[in-house]
Order: structure tokens, then C-alpha cells, then sequence
């Protein structure tokens, strides 16, 4: 078993722990937002009013989704992955890959699509993926993903809406 199966292991026992709750807060409420100045800004009820409770608990309040729950995971067609609160393209699925997770992964995000911060939470110190645009909390950046990046965006579904190559403008 390498690392990220076993962290993958016990994100689903502690869903388990936890009444097997779909979503998990991840850092504390007074890191809800990553530092900067973002293209959208919204208010905590607009975004309320733009998001569903599930999206708001990932993209505001840095919830994460329960691993294999998300239909994104298993998406093979070409196309975009877009930030779920302000639509902008941030993964190709030219570099995702089934990191065997149950989140979807890909090795690399679109050019100046994601910002990043330092995350303390769970014990351990990991590298927190954002929206660029919004600020908008997709998961966490590892060191064990594929070539030519070596990296592991591990993404929470929830976070995005995937929009196929051939689908209508």
C-alpha cells in the first residue's frame, strides 16, 4: 500500500467515524479563504445563492467530498473541467489520470488557472489548490503523480462542472 492509498483509506474511515458523511471540513473556518485579490468577489450569501451546500462546503469553507463518490472521477471524454463557482476553465483531460484515489487527478491544471497555499491541517502540511479567478477551494497538490510533472492534483468533483469538447457553446 503506498501513501496515498492509505490516505485514501483513512479519509474513508474517518467519513465512516463520522456517520459517513459525503463532505469533511478540512482547515479551520478562519482559513476559509486563501489571501489575494480575486477577479470575483462575492459575499457569503451570494455565493450561498450561487452554489449548491455541497459546492459551498468544498469551494468556501474547504470541505472535502467523500473519496469514489463523484462521477468527475471516472470521466474519460475529452473536454474542460471548470471551477464550479465562477466557470473558469482550470484541468484538460489531457492530464488526468485514474491516480487510483477516488478522487479525480491530474498532473498538471491550465496555465495561471491555480493558485496554491500552504494547508496545516490533519497533522500534516500539504499544498492547498485554489481557483485563481474566485479563490474557489479544488483540493490538494501532491509529489506523487506521473510524469513530466511528478505532481498529483487531487481534486474534489464537486468542486468543478466538466464540459465535453463536442457539447453546444
Amino acid at each position: 500500500m503506498n501513501r496515498r492509498h492509505a490516505f485514501s483509506a483513512g479519509a474513508a474511515a474517518l467519513a465512516a467515524l463520522f456517520g459517513g458523511a459525503a463532505l469533511w471540513r478540512t482547515t479551520s473556518p478562519a482559513k476559509a479563504a486563501p489571501e489575494g485579490d480575486f477577479e470575483i468577489v462575492l459575499s457569503e450569501a451570494e455565493w450561498r445563492e450561487r452554489l449548491t451546500p455541497e459546492q459551498y462546503a468544498i469551494l468556501r469553507d474547504h470541505g472535502t467530498e467523500r473519496a469514489f463518490s463523484s462521477p468527475l472521477d471516472k470521466e474519460t471524454r475529452p473536454g474542460m473541467y471548470h471551477c464550479a463557482g465562477c466557470d473558469q476553465a482550470v484541468y484538460s483531460s489531457e492530464k488526468k489520470y485514474d491516480s487510483g484515489t477516488g478522487w479525480p487527478s491530474f498532473w498538471d491544471g491550465e496555465p495561471g488557472a491555480i493558485g496554491t497555499m500552504e494547508d496545516s491541517s490533519f497533522f500534516m502540511v500539504r499544498t492547498e489548490c485554489h481557483c485563481s479567478r474566485c479563490g474557489g477551494h479544488l483540493g490538494h497538490i501532491f509529489d506523487d503523480g506521473p510524469a513530466p510533472t511528478g505532481k498529483r492534483h487531487c481534486i474534489n468533483g464537486l468542486a468543478m462542472t466538466f464540459v465535453p469538447t463536442n457539447a453546444p457553446a
